[in-house]
This record gives structure tokens, sequence and C-alpha cells, in this order.
């Protein structure tokens, strides 16, 4: 192996890739605090720095990544058969924007054992003590952790491809979970300067090839030159011109609509820059751009305060792995903060969230049009439930940040090269609409609101019965 990119890059066979970051070097020498639990990864890396010169020719890189493949991907697969049922279960009469079924039901899969009922009743010590965590609440590793980097669905893969003959398939990897439990594609668009016209996209992935048929003459010419930018390609860690590249092809790069498509989110997934080592970079499952307008944080864990920080920086920093560095050898794309940031910050703060027919103009659920289940769950959502003390109405989040400080219930283990040790605190990510964003917490590890609940109802203590756990599951639906 000749080299190596200690921020998160990896070249060798899966094999050798798991060996290498298990391994790593030891930490500098240094008092080590009482009662610290031993890691299986050391918790310091050798560098923060990827580094840039490889003398290691595109078809090595590319024979490499695709032996690797295989094997990587059999290892997710083991692990999320291990971790929930994934079986396609629609929920009856419960759909997206578009027509698309939402999932239900819990599908993290019980201890051997142990009941909900039971865990509830136990403390966190208890909990970890006994090694009954469920294994699906722990955080999901990227499908390839010690690799890292953006990876999408095969179906916005196919429609780029389609659209744009643009290549955004890996390699060396590809997207873990079902399309069943992924947010309808393509999401619906909804302005919060055009209410009256509905969903703008009218069924359409929004491209370089029809954003101006569809929104000329509906948003200002600085909206419009907004969203060019928006749906434009620059060059990313794994997608460029580089022999490093994990694209067959050179790449323009990708844009931010390959994520946020249609100003939603299609699940594709990444790992967070800001953190090293590898190990400890957490998945990170793409948020959608709903309702930017009324958020006054950005960013799982970075606390970027305006959407402009945040349009800015993902590309000088996300996309290369917080690495400016290696940044310029692929192509760093500099904007322009007076007038390409605040184009593009433009467009995104008109972006809306679904209509909720339900809810009155406080956040709260008009008498009239709710069922009793739904009435039953609002309550507990503003009472036993606790949920409303971050999720505050109307946007259902109260721009902060908080630490549920989950490592109470597990001992810190290595999954598939993710070290799952402490999240420290996490944004309030906003409710509205969260049927239609799955799956859920910010790493994609729950995979229905169902799952979502169990989990609030060890991690927050509130001992809901199951009667109040559908409820308010049926609540959530009509946020």
């Amino acid at each position: 192996m000749r080299a190596r990119w200690a921020g998160g890059v990896v070249m060798g066979a899966a094999t050798a890739v798991i060996l290498a970051f298990s391994a790593g070097a030891q930490a500098p020498t240094q008092d080590k605090p009482k009662g610290q639990v031993k890691l299986p990864v050391p918790q310091r890396g050798e560098t923060s720095f990827i580094p840039v010169a490889t003398d290691t020719s595109f078809d090595e890189i590319h024979k490499r990544g695709a032996e690797a493949r295989p094997k990587m991907m059999q290892r997710q697969r083991t692990l999320l058969q291990e971790r929930y049922n994934l079986s396609n279960q629609p929920v009856k009469g419960v759909t997206m924007t578009r027509g698309k079924p939402v999932q239900g039901g819990v599908r993290v899969k019980l201890p051997s054992g142990v009941t909900w009922d039971e865990l509830a009743q136990m403390a966190p010590a208890e909990i970890r003590q006994k090694k009954v965590w469920p294994k699906g609440f722990l955080p999901l590793p990227h499908p390839f952790h010690e690799e890292g980097g953006m990876v999408f669905p095969t179906f916005h893969i196919q429609e780029i491809r389609r659209q744009e003959g643009r290549d955004l398939e890996r390699f060396d990897l590809e997207f873990d979970l079902a399309d069943h439990f992924l947010p309808e594609f393509p999401p619906a668009i909804f302005l919060t300067t055009r209410p009256d016209l509905g969903d703008v996209s009218k069924g359409e992935l929004v491209t370089t090839q029809n954003f101006y048929r569809l929104f000329n003459g509906i948003i200002t010419p600085k909206q419009l030159n907004g969203l060019r930018l928006l749906v434009s390609q620059f060059p990313q860690q794994q997608f460029n011109q580089t022999n490093d590249r994990r694209s067959m092809k050179p790449s323009a790069g990708v844009s931010c609509f390959d994520c946020h498509a249609n100003g939603h989110t299609n699940a594709s997934t990444h790992l967070v820059g800001d953190i090293r080592p590898q190990a400890f970079r957490k998945r990170i499952d793409t948020p959608s751009l709903r309702g930017v307008h009324n958020q006054r944080l950005f960013g799982s864990q970075r606390a970027l305060k305006t959407v402009e920080d945040f349009t800015e920086f993902e590309q000088r920093g996300a996309y290369f792995d917080g690495d400016p560095v290696v940044a310029t050898k692929k192509g760093q794309n500099i904007l322009e903060r007076g007038g390409q940031v605040q184009d593009m910050a433009e467009f995104q703060e008109m972006l809306d969230f679904p209509p909720a027919p339900k809810l009155d103009v406080f956040g709260r659920l008009v008498p009239t049009l709710a069922s009793e289940s739904e009435t039953r769950g609002e309550k507990l959502f503003f009472g036993k439930g606790r949920c409303a003390e971050c999720h505050t109405p109307p946007l259902f989040s109260d721009n902060m940040m908080h630490d549920l400080k989950v490592e109470r219930f597990y001992e810190p283990v290595l999954i598939n090269g993710r070290m799952a040790a402490m999240d420290g605190p996490i944004k309030t990510f906003p409710l509205r609409g969260i049927k239609e964003t799955p799956p859920y917490l910010h790493d994609g590890r729950l995979l229905t609101l169902d799952d979502t609940v169990e989990y609030f109802n060890l991690v927050l203590g509130t001992r809901l019965t199951e009667s109040e756990k559908k409820d308010l599951v049926a609540y959530l639906y009509t946020l």
C-alpha cells in the first residue's frame, strides 16, 4: 500500500483497510483520566491532514476499490440485517406529498430475552451492564466507513445519468438502505413566495437541464441565478478530475441538489468533515432544506449561524472532508459571498414545508379535523412525551443543540470502522413534514417514526405505553 489518506480516503483491499484503521498509530503518551474506558482504536490519528501527493495510478486505485466493494457491501448488509427488519411494510393511508407510502412499525430488532416495556423500566446503567441496548440504536456507520465520501441512492444516479449524462456511481461502494426507507423521488417543491402554485417541480428532478424552464417567470433573476448555482457541479473529494477519484470517468463534480434533491433530500450519505481521526467521524444523513427561512442553526454539530455560511462552507470544507489543502488539488470552488452565495441562499430561503392541513397557524391541531388518536398524540407530544421541550411549533425545533448522552446505555464499540462512543450535542432538527424525511436521527440509524418514538422513550425515560406510542406516531404524521 503506497499511500494512505489519514483524513478520510484509503486505498487498498477491504481487509487491509480494516486492519490499517483498527490498528493505527498509537497516540502520544498522556495521562489517562481516571475511569476512562479503553477504546479499541487510538483516540488521536497520525495527522489531521490528507496526503496530497500520490504516485498511485488510477488503474490501480480502481482495481483495489472494485475488489473491495463486494466485501464492504456484504459487511454492511450483514450489519443492517442483524439490526433491522428490512421488509417493505407501508402504513395504510399514510403517504408523502406525491404518493409514496410511508414505512411503519418498529424495525429495530430487540436483544434476545427482553421486551420494549422491560427495557423502558431499566435504568441506563442496567441496560449498559446487561448489554441489552438494541444494536439498531447504536450509531450507524457509513457503508464503507474507512473510506467515507458521498454516496447516492441508485434512483438519483440513474436520473442524473438520464438527464445530464453525468455519472454519480462509485466503483468502490453503493448506497446501503433500501429505497422504501427513503424519501420519495423526485420530491415536491413548495415556495414560501408562491404557495398558490403548489408543487412547482411538476414531478421532475430539477437539474441544469430543466431549472430555467420550470422556474423562469416564477422567481426573480437573482433567485434564478441562485438555483442555477445550486444545480451546477463543483469538484468534490470522490468526484473530480484527479486520478484518486472514485468515479470511472473524470468528473465535473457534484451539485448541492445532488444530495438536497429539489431542495429537500434523497437521503444521500456522507461523513462529517469536522472530526478526526477517521473512526470517530459520523455518518450524516442529508437533511431537508425545507423551512430554512425559520432556522437559525445549520449543520448537525457545526452550529453555523446562517444559510449563507452553510452554503459557502459546505463547498470549502465538507466537499473535501474538511481539508482545504486537498481541496486545492482537486479543484475547490470559491464562491463569491455578495453575489453567488447570497443568490443561492435567497433561493433556499424560499423552500417551504409541505402543507399540513390539520394544523392551525400556531402549529396546533384543528380539533374538527384531527382523529381521536391524533388528538391524544398531540397531548402526549406536549406533555408526557416531552417532545415539545425541544421541538416547539410552528417549526417544531428550538434552534438549539442538545446532548442526549446516549453513551449512558452502552460500552464504546467499534462497528464496521465506526467508533461508537459519544455523539455530543446535536442540532434539534425540525419536525414539520417529518413523515417525508426518513431515515431519522442525524445518521439515519432509525428507519421509521415508530423506531424514533421507541428510541426517545428509552433515552428520555418517558415510559410510554404501547397505545401512547401509536398515538404519538399518528400525531407526527400530521405535522
